[in-house]
């Protein structure tokens, strides 16, 4: 899925959300404030080396994995991103995984503009965050965990 945005294109601090975009969850560890970007270069969270893209998805589910499963010390967020150019389905998960994308993940060579953090969640359990890391350390050691970017 690509989506084109009217230009949204990036402006110095506009925290003012754009009027008819759509907004997505970004999950992280990154201590963001509105009018921040979102966007490529950074280290992954699943490869030692920076990424091409930056990751976002339209489910708060995916997101909370997103934050509970970040690199880093810092406190868990889901901060709410606009694009500001093209998206397209994230194909790590929806070609690998997921037939059809239902977890609607994304991703963009573009950046995505903070406009809000969502500050009450219910994460997974403990039990829930702990296989999920057996599942992705098990992919690691089978070669498997391979990032398409």
């Amino acid at each position: 899925m690509k989506n084109k945005h009217n230009s949204n294109e990036p402006t110095a601090n506009e925290a003012v959300p754009s009027p008819f975009a759509q907004t997505f969850f970004h999950g992280t560890k990154a201590d963001l404030k509105i009018g921040d970007f979102v966007a490529a270069g950074f280290q992954s969270n699943f490869a030692d080396r920076k990424l091409k893209h930056a990751y976002v998805s339209a489910t708060l589910n995916a997101a909370i994995w997103g934050a509970e499963l970040a690199a880093g010390n810092g406190r868990e967020r889901i901060y709410l991103v606009e694009a500001t150019g093209e998206i397209e389905d994230d194909p790590n998960v929806t070609d690998k995984r997921f037939p059809g994308n239902p977890t609607m993940s994304y991703r963009s060579v573009h950046p995505f503009k903070v406009i809000g953090e969502v500050t009450v969640w219910q994460g997974h359990s403990a039990e829930q965050i702990n296989a999920m890391k057996a599942g992705l350390e098990k992919l690691s050691k089978q070669g498997e965990n391979v990032i398409i970017d």
